[in-house]
């Protein structure tokens, strides 16, 4: 048995089909990018703010969110 989703769609559709495909892959790509660099500026902001002593409530949980942006854009 196969997991191909590709044996539903009829040979009329599949020029669409193969469109929309691109498509979400183009914006897949683009989302995890800009998610990588949304984490690094929150990661480094958060650290700068951070080594001050009045930051670091704000920088702490900052640089995690920062983090957590780019294990998400990793994986």
């Amino acid at each position: 048995m196969t997991d191909d989703r590709d044996d539903g769609i009829p040979w009329l559709l599949w020029p669409f089909y193969a469109i929309w495909r691109l498509l979400t892959l183009i914006l897949n790509i683009t989302g995890r990018i800009i998610c990588a660099v949304l984490g690094l500026f929150l990661l480094m902001s958060g650290v700068a703010i951070a080594l001050s002593v009045v930051g670091a409530p704000i920088g702490i949980p900052l640089a995690a969110i920062g983090f957590l942006l780019l294990i998400r854009a990793i994986f």
